[in-house]
């Protein structure tokens, strides 16, 4: 008797203190979408194919002494001074460049 006493109390104190449950953002239909359900099981597969396929080959053709073999060229350099283009970086088939 004791023992479910004991049992019993502590349940009690488990539910009593237990957080609520709670999602970490609103539901609406758009998550009902078939293709949103199959996206959720089919990202993952990306996800794994990105990072164990496509980033050791970038890493491999990128090392500086492959790099001319390979044809790959830098997007920015290490230290993040990368320049987008701009507007008069563009050029036309009329051989002009297009300016403010």
């Amino acid at each position: 008797m004791k023992r479910s006493f004991v049992l019993a109390t502590a349940l009690a104190a488990l539910f009593a203190i237990a957080p609520a449950a709670r999602a970490h953002d609103a539901y609406d239909d758009s998550e009902a979408n078939p293709l949103r359900i199959i996206a959720y099981a089919v990202n993952p597969v990306g996800f794994t194919l990105e990072w164990l396929v496509t980033r050791p080959i970038h890493f491999l053709v990128s090392q500086p002494q492959l790099e001319r073999v390979f044809g790959h060229v830098p997007h920015e350099d290490p230290y993040g001074n990368y320049t987008p283009y701009g507007r008069g970086d563009l050029w036309y088939p009329g051989g002009d460049t297009m300016t403010d």
